[in-house]
């Protein structure tokens, strides 16, 4: 099991910055690949980045490309992701996420945190 748990939301006007963090424990921390999805109210949960085991390789949502960067620090078992130049639709629960394999973290992963709200004014 891998315990995933999320911080770093808040309320902040369109424009402005936030930065999430996602504390994973359980298991090996870098035999993961990470990820951060968000569920809008009254949309589905959506991908938003992931990081491969390494943080070599990433992948985003065109939605947040060249907005949104994916870290990972895998000697402090943290992924973070830095949010700039938001935006009203970027409201939304964000949630970290956690598997085994690239090619299913984003679609079907097999841990995910409880959720972290963002709210931003405009």
């Amino acid at each position: 099991q891998v315990q995933l748990v999320e911080s770093g939301g808040g309320l902040v006007q369109a424009g402005g910055s936030l930065r999430l963090s996602c504390g994973a424990s359980g298991r090996t921390f870098s035999d993961y690949a990470m990820a951060w999805f968000r569920q809008a109210p009254g949309k589905e949960r959506e991908f938003v980045a992931a990081i491969g085991w390494s943080g070599a390789s990433t992948y985003y949502a065109d939605s947040v490309k060249g907005r949104f960067t994916i870290s990972r620090d895998n000697a402090k078992n943290m992924v973070y992701l830095q949010m700039n130049s938001l935006k009203p639709e970027d409201t939304a629960v964000y949630y970290c996420a956690a598997d085994l394999r690239l090619v299913v973290l984003r679609t079907s992963p097999a841990y995910w945190g409880q959720g972290t709200q963002v709210t931003v004014s405009s």
